[in-house]
């Protein structure tokens, strides 16, 4: 449900604009509840100067699932948001998402063409706000997607959001993140990486690349890994090129492949979440390089079973 703000700001009429905030009033009631998002400028639950927000009550927008307030420029004049303060604490008892959108900063991309641009079914929902079509939108996605849905992913640790048009159900993909997901808190983070290390060693071949030993180390090992952290392996390895080429291309589909499931759980956008240091026979009898982390008296590295499907989950 779209509020147009230049529409908006073009009505002269101050019982137009109330008339406005009852369309809105009786789209809530109409649709499906957590099924919507509203969007509208400025300030919604403007009271005093409703040029600034549509006028509307708790009662008119409560059963949206995400309220937006848009700041569009003119001019020189950037519209001030609520922030959602006119309903604050009744948004956050029935968790409905709030966003500030500015369309105008340069990293916003805001795609009102297809706001403006798909078939307008006010008149199906609301008949009697017809004559309102101008101002208020509303849109049946899937009806305008073949099929698809939006779905608003919202980061509160990157202070970002993003709408995305996607199919209703995801099917095997959900179950494949599924068998990956962490949870978003910061003790899960270190232990998911942990057990995707197990993962990466049980699933290895140690006799085709060439391995004899893995091991996991700094902050997942120390149980201090963030959304954004490495996931630090030293391999022993005893293998000719061929071998040590074939076991890079391996550990890096892994590592990408990591970097996304990672991306999509916490935000964090990094190439790989693989950081991979291969040492050989030499360095640990040396103890040169990230050698001396194997058997060290402190921090040691914690070796990892190698091509044991039936591992014993260590990430405790």
């Amino acid at each position: 449900v779209y509020v147009d703000p230049d529409a908006y700001s073009k009505i002269s009429s101050r019982e137009e604009m109330l008339d406005v905030g009852r369309a809105i009033g009786r789209i809530n009631n109409t649709l499906t509840k957590r099924k919507f998002i509203l969007m509208g400028p400025g300030r919604w639950g403007s009271r005093g100067d409703i040029k600034l927000g549509v006028d509307v009550t708790y009662s008119d927008i409560n059963n949206t699932a995400v309220l937006l307030e848009i700041a569009k420029k003119k001019g020189n004049y950037l519209p001030e948001l609520s922030f959602g303060t006119h309903f604050f604490q009744d948004l956050v008892e029935a968790d409905i998402r709030y966003i500030p959108l500015y369309p105008d900063e340069a990293d916003i991309i805001f795609n009102e063409p297809f706001l403006k641009q798909s078939r307008n079914i006010l008149s199906d929902v609301a008949p009697e706000f017809s004559h309102l079509a101008e101002t208020v939108r509303v849109i049946d996605v899937p009806q305008q997607t073949n099929g698809q849905v939006l779905r608003v992913l919202l980061n509160a640790d990157l202070d970002e959001a993003v709408g995305i048009l996607d199919l209703p159900d995801k099917g095997d993909k959900i179950e494949f993140f599924e068998a990956f997901r962490v949870d978003a808190t910061p003790e899960e983070h270190w232990r998911w990486r942990c057990r995707m290390a197990e993962k990466i060693a049980a699933n290895l071949d140690p006799k085709r690349f060439g391995v004899k030993a893995f091991y996991v180390f700094g902050s997942t090992k120390n149980a201090t890994a963030g959304p954004g952290s490495d996931l630090d392996i030293i391999i022993h390895l005893e293998a000719d090129d061929r071998q040590k080429k074939d076991l890079s291309l391996w550990l890096d589909g892994w590592s990408r492949s990591l970097a996304e499931v990672n991306f999509l759980r916490t935000g964090y956008e990094i190439e790989g979440l693989l950081d991979i240091h291969y040492v050989t026979d030499k360095d640990i009898k040396n103890k040169t390089s990230f050698a001396s982390k194997i058997d060290a008296v402190t921090d040691a590295a914690r070796p990892l079973v190698l091509g044991s499907r039936s591992r014993k989950d260590q990430c405790k």
